[in-house]
């Protein structure tokens, strides 16, 4: 299969080599030339993917129109926010017969629109049924280690989600079907958030106990919110849900924990993401989610704390007391 991944940061780097390890003739793109050269020469991605070897096999490309014309399927590997405009470079194109999957884990901030919303408002020609949302927990760290790891596939239609499952599926990442697609990718796109909220958890010095009740009541507000826009409850009982939120809130190679523990600790959310490489979803998802609570009126205590801690500078201590101290309530 010709497959072409957009976006060379780490995740798009690692899909990429799961993909050619399958077999398939890939090409990863990426919109620094400079960056494109730099693999090209050292067989290597030292900024997104240090120390894992690219093979010469491995098409890198900056021509985003040539890479993506005349491709079985597309792999979406930009973070969420910068979406729309990647895409739209290649709307003009013939993409009927193509399957599109996103990877990206957010939610969009102007329009609050998910990713396979986003695809289906910029490509008019894409049918719905190619669209695809490939989601679960996965650090590139590990995967590109091939470190054993579990995902979901999931799309409007089930052939669309098989055959990407047939593509990606190796015997160190395997891969399972949902139909859930909304689902999926709000359940990928909120646990960043949440787990925000476990890192400054973190930062601020509290304990196991205070991080498992994050992660507990968090996952209720996940499906909570989910079920309110479309999704199926049992989906997040699975691996884009709790199975996503475990590892992104305990894991050292959270970004998105890392933000939190570091505002956690007393620092500038705008000094933590300077120095960052990597961008961390959950920050712009906290955004959107807000918007979508006043939207729909629905109660979500720790995205709201999350949300005052990051964008109003409200001191986490206060916001722990101030979770704690509600009305009293059924679980």
């Amino acid at each position: 299969m010709k497959v072409t991944v957009l976006g060379a940061g780490s995740w798009g780097t690692t899909l990429a080599l799961v993909l050619l390890g399958n077999g398939h003739d890939v090409s990863l793109w990426t919109y620094k030339p400079e960056q494109a050269e730099l693999m090209r020469e050292r067989h290597e991605n030292p900024e997104f993917l240090p120390g894992i070897p690219l093979p010469p096999s491995l098409r890198i490309v900056a021509d985003i129109e040539a890479a993506c014309e005349g491709r079985a399927m597309i792999v979406a590997a930009v973070p969420s926010q910068y979406l729309r405009p990647v895409i739209t470079r290649i709307a003009h194109l013939d993409l009927e017969k193509t399957i599109v999957c996103n990877v990206a884990k957010g939610i969009e901030n102007t329009t609050l629109m998910t990713m396979s919303e986003v695809l289906l408002d910029v490509l008019e020609r894409e049918r719905k049924e190619n669209l695809a949302i490939l989601s679960g927990p996965s650090h590139s760290e590990e995967v590109s280690r091939q470190i054993p790891t579990a995902i979901v596939a999931a799309s409007f239609k089930e052939k669309t989600a098989k055959t990407v499952q047939e593509a990606f599926m190796t015997r160190y990442f395997r891969v399972y079907v949902n139909e859930d697609i909304r689902g999926v990718e709000l359940g990928g796109a909120l646990k960043n958030v949440i787990a925000i909220a476990a890192g400054i958890s973190d930062g601020a010095g509290f304990g196991d106990n205070t991080k498992a009740a994050i992660m507990t009541r968090g996952i209720y507000e996940i499906t909570r919110l989910g079920v309110k826009l479309g999704a199926q409850p049992r989906t997040f009982a699975g691996l884009s849900g709790v199975g996503d939120l475990i590892v992104t809130c305990m894991s050292r190679h959270s970004r998105n924990r890392y933000v939190g523990e570091q505002v956690g600790k007393g620092r500038k959310l705008q000094d933590v993401l300077k120095e960052m490489v990597m961008v961390a979803e959950g920050v712009a998802t906290a955004k959107s989610v807000r918007e979508i609570e006043k939207k729909h009126d629905i109660e979500l205590p720790i995205m709201t704390e999350v949300y005052q801690v990051l964008f109003e500078a409200k001191d986490p201590y206060i916001a722990t007391q101030d979770l704690m101290t509600r009305d009293a309530k059924g679980e």
